[in-house]
């Protein structure tokens, strides 16, 4: 694929600002999971408060396996769990008695982590009263026009979705499980589907409905208080998605729709066997053929929900590891050349301009730098992994450049008191030692860290609500290489203090990244 391309002026962080890394889930509710309505609009009253210039969240989509936002039912559809029931009732799409009725339900034991059993049983629950309510001519004279609206705009990715949600409830999560015919989407299974399930799929049309006017009010209200959004866009989707169930031929899969490679990462610092993540692998020579279409879309779909986009995996775009499927281990993987410079000349063009934030973390060759570089792509910089006593550690802070996005930890990391705690006596004197600050506790070295993280030359610093709050690894959000536990964590409202507001927009001023 060719390397030649002029890109035009493109995005890039001309100006020093910071902001918080707090997933919509995480955030408090009296409904057992954070939502879009209410107290994400408080959430971002405190960020501006606290003079925060973006709020960063992870992939918005149907959560899938493990409950993973990574590992989503589509990559265009939104999380109907993040659905505010409150922003319901205000819409006449629900009462506040068949609110009262079903709220106790959601109710974890714990303010601070997320019962998904519960949760989803309460929200399906939910909309099925909601959709029977719109059905029945519930909420204002403009919400069945919009709706229609919504229905035709996205129907390139809404139509195929709603059909896949159905069918996976009918007939078993797994879509390879299905009847042959509906495996490879024959027309007349289609068909009959589509009329036995006609109700079940225009519910799920409706449910995504209110997702995205949910999101594209709560953008707008972020907007009107000076906070971006930034989203996460993960490099591959799920084995079991509609993505991949509607274009097989998209991805390099066997005559029975079964991928005959797997995404993985070779050893790393999380895992010594590397990571084996399952998912099908793209067949860009197909994809090339097209003009990128399908993978321009799904950018596209993020980008009406968010302002800026953190590419997950970036270095996929160079080349990823590719994984003989059924493998134990991600050891047996190659790396096998993605579509390099030839994809972001094609987005470009598509988008005028890249509003991206480069995922440069792991394995990183020349050619993944050179990508970046070409196209001016701000690079990660993780401050826990800067201390490992080399003085060229490029997450060093001296060794920052300003078109970076540097972060104390990520969703991935331990918090960084947690990190700090978990670490041997000796790799804390280290970092003690970086530091030149001796004797350092983990509550110590995670303000310390923050003041570093701020101070930085990165024009961009980010950091996790739990690193601001100091918290240790009971917080931590998710352990890479693990299925069980994680993606649960959540902020209680006295965590969102008006001194832990304070104390963080002191030290944006004091950083000069108050905007």
């Amino acid at each position: 694929m060719t390397d030649e391309c002029q890109p035009n002026p493109v995005f890039s962080l001309q100006d020093r600002a910071a902001g918080v890394l707090l997933h919509v889930t995480s955030l408090p509710s009296r409904y057992g999971i954070g939502d879009l309505g209410p107290q994400s609009r408080i959430w971002i009253d405190w960020l501006h408060d606290a003079g925060q210039s973006c709020w960063q969240v992870l992939p918005l989509g149907p959560i899938g396996c493990g409950y993973s936002p990574y590992s989503s039912l589509s990559s265009f559809a939104g999380n109907w769990l993040m659905i505010s029931p409150d922003d319901l009732v205000a819409e006449g799409l629900l009462q506040a008695d068949e609110l009262a009725d079903e709220s106790h339900s959601a109710a974890s034991d714990s303010e601070t982590s997320v019962d998904y059993d519960s949760v989803i049983a309460f929200k399906q629950r939910l909309l099925t009263t909601v959709w029977t309510n719109f059905r029945g001519g519930a909420g204002d004279a403009e919400l069945r026009p919009a709706y229609e609206q919504f229905c035709l705009a996205a129907s390139h990715w809404l139509d195929d979705f709603a059909m896949f949600c159905a069918l996976r409830d009918r007939h078993g999560e797994h879509y390879l499980q299905w009847s042959r015919e509906l495996v490879h989407r024959d027309a007349d299974a289609l068909a009959q589907a589509g009329r036995d399930l006609a109700d079940e799929i225009d519910q799920v049309r409706f449910s995504q409905f209110l997702v995205f006017r949910q999101i594209a009010r709560l953008k707008a209200y972020a907007h009107a208080k000076g906070v971006r959004l930034i989203g996460d866009l993960p490099f591959f989707v799920s084995a079991d998605s509609s993505d991949v169930w509607a274009n097989p031929e998209m991805f390099l899969l066997d005559e029975e729709r079964r991928p005959l490679f797997v995404a993985g990462v070779p050893p790393d610092y999380f895992s010594a066997d590397g990571q084996l993540w399952g998912n099908p692998v793209y067949d860009w020579a197909a994809l090339q053929a097209t003009g990128y279409r399908w993978y321009i879309q799904r950018i596209r779909a993020l980008l009406t929900q968010v302002d800026l986009v953190r590419l997950d995996h970036f270095r996929g775009f160079a080349a990823a590891w590719h994984v003989p499927a059924g493998a134990e281990t991600a050891l047996s993987g190659e790396w096998e050349l993605g579509p390099g410079a030839d994809f972001f000349c094609a987005l470009q063009t598509d988008l005028g301009a890249l509003p991206f934030l480069a995922e440069d973390l792991g394995l990183i060759t020349p050619d993944v730098n050179e990508l970046r570089d070409q196209f001016d792509l701000p690079g990660t910089r993780v401050l826990q992994f800067a201390f490992d006593g080399t003085p060229d550690n490029p997450y060093l802070p001296e060794n920052h450049v300003p078109n970076t996005v540097v972060y104390t930890g990520t969703h991935d990391n331990n918090t960084t008191r947690g990190w700090f705690e978990s670490l041997t006596e000796e790799e804390q004197e280290t970092v003690c030692s970086v530091l030149k600050i001796p004797g350092l506790d983990g509550e110590a070295a995670a303000a310390e860290l923050l003041r570093l993280t701020w101070s930085s030359t990165a024009n961009l610093a980010i950091a996790p609500l739990q690193d601001l709050l100091g918290l240790g690894a009971e917080a931590r959000m998710n352990v890479p290489g693990t299925t069980q536990g994680n993606w649960s964590w959540r902020a209680t409202p006295s965590m969102l203090s008006a001194t832990a507001c304070q104390r963080l927009r002191d030290l944006t001023e004091a950083c000069d990244r108050l905007r």
